[in-house]
């Protein structure tokens, strides 16, 4: 079977506020725009960044983005989001116009939140996240940062802050691919190159 290389599809998105822990209901939301998303085990959903501005909430005008990740051959299943409005829980965000950005090869990549089956336990998280590198092929040194959750089905998830460091060109591409951890639909073992 063909394996198309995965690509960032970006969106900017209009909106005031959201809540900080929006991974589960941002998917929530793209799925009911583009159910199909269900069946798709290769895509991704970057976490919106913005400013905190306190009580759990965060500013994301005027420059934020929705960013999928997804093999490049799917990027004309995801482009009738544009125009959409999203309401997560009780924000609602307005999709624009989206372009496709490649995935870039940095020596240092970060996840803002990586989630594994006992994840509340720093060492078998560690362990697990460390087997699953092994798997990919990837070299890099693991760095688990602060402890982090969210809320799922109404449930709270421990994970943690990940960078991993030291990675060859083709390591990088093929973790930012891969991911780590699961629940990558909902914002979780995104990477990204690592930005001071």
């Amino acid at each position: 079977m063909l394996s198309y290389p995965k690509v960032d599809l970006v969106f900017r998105i209009s909106g005031k506020l959201l809540v900080v822990d929006h991974g589960y209901a941002l998917y929530s939301a793209v799925s009911r725009v583009c159910p199909r998303i269900h069946a798709e085990p290769d895509i991704g959903l970057k976490l919106i960044r913005g400013r905190y501005i306190g009580n759990g909430r965060l500013d994301i005008s005027p420059f934020s983005e929705l960013v999928l990740r997804l093999p490049a051959e799917q990027v004309r299943d995801y482009l009738s989001l544009a125009g959409k409005s999203l309401r997560v829980r009780e924000d609602c965000l307005l999709v624009g116009v989206p372009h496709a950005r490649a995935l870039q090869p940095r020596p240092t990549l970060f996840a803002a939140l990586v989630t594994t089956r006992n994840g509340q336990d720093q060492d078998r998280f560690t362990a697990e996240l460390t087997r699953q590198l092994a798997v990919l092929g990837c070299q890099g040194k693991l760095n688990v940062g602060r402890r982090r959750t969210c809320q799922i089905h109404g449930k709270q998830v421990v994970g943690h802050e990940v960078m991993v460091t030291g990675l060859s060109a083709p390591e990088a591409i093929t973790l930012q691919e891969a991911g780590l951890g699961g629940r990558r639909k909902m914002g979780c073992g995104f990477f990204e190159p690592y930005q001071e």
